[in-house]
C-alpha cells in the first residue's frame, strides 16, 4: 500500500507546483508583464488541469465560463462538417491561449478544443480574467495581439481556401510545417495524408493527389509520414501562385 504523504510533504508538493504556475506565467506572453504580488494574486484564481491525449475540453454549443492558457502539451481547435471533415483552425502550443471568444460577449462556444499530447492547462475563471483585464491595461494589450495574429491567420487560410489550387494551399502548409536541419533539406515528419487534409479542411484523397502532383513536378519525395522538400524555393513560387491549375 503507497505510504500517505505527512503535511510536511503535501506542503512541499503544493508550494513547488505554486512555484511551477508563477514561473510560467512570467514566461507567457500575456502576464509576464504583471509583478510578483499581481501574480501570486493571479496564480490563486487559477485551476490547473491534466488532460490526456484524445480528451474534449469543450465543444461547439456548451456554455463557457473560464479562459484557459496552455501550460505544457498540444491543442487542437477545429471544425467538423456534417459529413466528419475535420477543419483544424489552429494547433496550440505552451504558451497558447483558447476560450478568448467569450470575453468577447459570446456565452457558448463555436469550436472544439481537443488535447493531442498529456497536456497540463491553467484554467481562469471569466470573471477573474475581466477583473485582471480591467486592471492591467498590458495583459489586455498582450491578449489583444494573441487574438490579432489567431485572426490574422485565419484570414491568410479564407483567402488562399477561396483563390489558391489545392497544390498551392497544400505547398504552403508543407513550408509552414517544415523543421530544417542543418546541411540538410527541409522535413515535415510525423503527419499522414489525412492530418495534412485535416489542417486544409478537404478530404484525403484530395491531398493525395496534391502531394503526387508536387512530387511529379520534383518539388517534394514522399515517405511514409516523411516529405522532403527539394526545391523550397519551387514549392514558394507554387504556394504564391494563384491560379486554379499547377
Amino acid at each position: 500500500m503507497r505510504a500517505k504523504r505527512s503535511r510536511t510533504q503535501r506542503t512541499s508538493f503544493s508550494s513547488e507546483k505554486v512555484a511551477e504556475t508563477i514561473s510560467f506565467l512570467t514566461q507567457s506572453d500575456i502576464f509576464r508583464h504583471l509583478d510578483g504580488a499581481a501574480l501570486a494574486e493571479l496564480e490563486r484564481t487559477i485551476t490547473v488541469i491534466t488532460c490526456p491525449p484524445g480528451r474534449i475540453i469543450y465543444r461547439p454549443g456548451e456554455r463557457g465560463n473560464a479562459f484557459f492558457i496552455l501550460q505544457s502539451g498540444s491543442v487542437q481547435l477545429y471544425h467538423l462538417s456534417t459529413d466528419g471533415r475535420k477543419l483544424i483552425i489552429a494547433t496550440l502550443e505552451a504558451g497558447d491561449c483558447f476560450g478568448e471568444m467569450l470575453l468577447l460577449g459570446h456565452t457558448t462556444h463555436n469550436d472544439f478544443a481537443e488535447a493531442t499530447t498529456n497536456t497540463s492547462i491553467c484554467a481562469i475563471n471569466r470573471q477573474d480574467i475581466e477583473h485582471l483585464l480591467l486592471q492591467q491595461s498590458g495583459v489586455t494589450l498582450a491578449l489583444l495581439k494573441k487574438m490579432s495574429q489567431r485572426l490574422a491567420l485565419l484570414e491568410v487560410q479564407l483567402i488562399n481556401t477561396t483563390f489558391k489550387s489545392m497544390p498551392a494551399r497544400l505547398a504552403a502548409l508543407l513550408l509552414q510545417l517544415a523543421r530544417s536541419k542543418e546541411h540538410e533539406p527541409l522535413v515535415v515528419e510525423g503527419l499522414s495524408h489525412e492530418e495534412l487534409a485535416e489542417r486544409l479542411g478537404v478530404y484525403r484523397e484530395t491531398v493525395s493527389a496534391a502531394l503526387r502532383d508536387l512530387r511529379e513536378v520534383g518539388a517534394i519525395e514522399l515517405g511514409r509520414k516523411h516529405i522532403t522538400i527539394n526545391k523550397p524555393q519551387l514549392l514558394r513560387d507554387i504556394a504564391e501562385s494563384d491560379n486554379k491549375g499547377l
